[in-house]
């Protein structure tokens, strides 16, 4: 009986795992001095600047640093520091979920000057960190895109590869859509039993999984190499909700649709024509993040 209860235990261990998905983001880089030789352990610490969250780390005998599970989204500012050498940092960097943002920094051991080389390619859309088919949306993105029905699918559509299915919902590289799977804060949303037509919980009714405004990035995959994603063959929705910051914020909305936006039943006879049956759509919500303990 323990031997079973044991087996059982790693088995579902094993498919928790398996199951996983990506929810964060990742930050790597080089640190050299001004002549292009490594620098080992030199300390770089990034920082969330809306809610102070930090991470820390030491560069390796090679230079080469790297930081994961960081929060999606930002500004972050990086700084690196080394004895004798002039510290350096970057600001207004935003992290990209599920994608590793890449950096290189120059120290210099003149501490009399005052200006630093630093680059960065961390809007770069293709390098060697990138793990296939894959389009993100930021925050600002989702909040400047106009949608009517206020659906994250509205969103997923600016990917090359999305096409509207008749049946509702997307299809990505021609697949039907219950190949897809949608993901939020790496929880699958799908419908397990196959009731509605466009593959996620709530279709039958035409609502919405999760708000809008209460996403902070959104990713979009098809066929990654990436062993992290899977458990789908069609297309992959990878949406992370927002974290609360030291600020306060809010927001707020209201829509509102009826049967006088559609104008008048369909006919060549222009005065038999009639109002369509009487119906309405109302969708109000809001939103308040801040931190309970800065």
């Amino acid at each position: 009986m323990r031997k079973f209860i044991l087996s059982l235990f790693f088995a579902a261990a094993t498919v928790t795992a398996a199951i996983a998905q990506i929810t964060t983001s990742a930050l790597d880089g080089v640190v050299t001095d001004s002549e292009g030789k490594v620098l080992q352990g030199a300390t770089v610490i990034a920082r969330h600047i809306p809610s102070g969250s930090e991470y820390g780390v030491a560069s390796d005998r090679n230079g080469a640093f790297r930081i994961q599970g960081m929060r999606t989204g930002g500004p972050y500012t990086v700084e690196v520091s080394f004895v004798g050498y002039r510290t350096t940092k970057i600001e207004n960097l935003y992290l990209i979920l599920g994608n590793t943002s890449e950096l290189t920094f120059t120290l210099s051991n003149d501490l009399t000057l005052e200006a630093v080389t630093v680059t960065s390619n961390a809007e770069e859309r293709f390098n060697s960190a990138k793990t296939g088919a894959a389009d993100n949306f930021t925050a600002a993105d989702i909040a400047a895109l106009p949608t009517v029905s206020r659906s994250i699918y509205d969103i997923a559509k600016l990917s090359p590869t999305a096409l509207a299915a008749k049946s509702g919902g997307i299809s990505f590289g021609g697949a039907n859509t219950r190949y897809n799977t949608f993901l939020i804060d790496g929880v699958a949303n799908n419908d397990m039993y196959g009731l509605t037509s466009n593959g996620t919980n709530a279709g039958l009714t035409n609502a919405n999984p999760i708000p809008l405004d209460a996403i902070e990035q959104i990713q979009v995959v098809v066929a990654p190499f990436d062993v992290r994603q899977g458990g789908f063959t069609g297309g992959g929705i990878n949406a992370v909700t927002k974290s609360g910051t030291n600020t306060f914020a809010g927001s707020a909305y209201a829509y509102y649709n009826d049967h006088n936006f559609y104008g008048t039943t369909p006919g060549k006879d222009i005065t038999n024509r009639t109002k369509l049956s009487r119906q309405s759509t109302q969708i109000y919500g809001a939103t308040l993040g801040g931190a309970i303990v800065k």
